[in-house]
């Protein structure tokens, strides 16, 4: 039965996408939205936020990976993105660790690829 709109909560502001999403997770939205007025809406000209890559992968890796991807029953390319983004995340945490005892820390893409490059031409004029 739908709730009349007299009777909808309403939505607090959120200083933040965190607090929000943190709210939703624990609200149920029913008690805010009147989900019988709600529309289908058609977004066309939204593009993907990821990249396809070719990775080639060991025959008996790729065959480890589907197992585990089928125990878990999902793609075995969706479970490849989580472990590599785990990993990177795990990576990113232990680098800013040491960084702070050497004062080494990884660094994004982009920074690293100039400091490289800096380096080399260094080198290379040094002889």
């Amino acid at each position: 039965m739908a709730r009349s709109k007299r009777n909808l909560k309403s939505i607090p502001k959120f200083a933040s996408e965190a607090a929000e999403r943190r709210f939703w997770e624990t609200h149920d939205s029913t008690g805010y939205v009147d989900w019988s007025q709600a529309t289908v809406v058609s977004l066309p000209n939204l593009k993907p936020s990821t990249e396809t890559i070719s990775l080639r992968l060991p025959a008996p890796l790729l065959s480890d990976l589907k197992a585990l991807a089928n125990k878990r029953d999902v793609p075995y390319q969706s479970l490849l993105k989580v472990f590599v983004a785990d990993r990177v995340a795990e990576e990113w945490r232990s680098s800013k660790q040491r960084g702070a005892l050497s004062g080494k820390t990884l660094q994004p893409t982009s920074r690293r690829r100039r400091k490289v490059a800096v380096k080399r031409v260094a080198r290379a004029a040094r002889g």
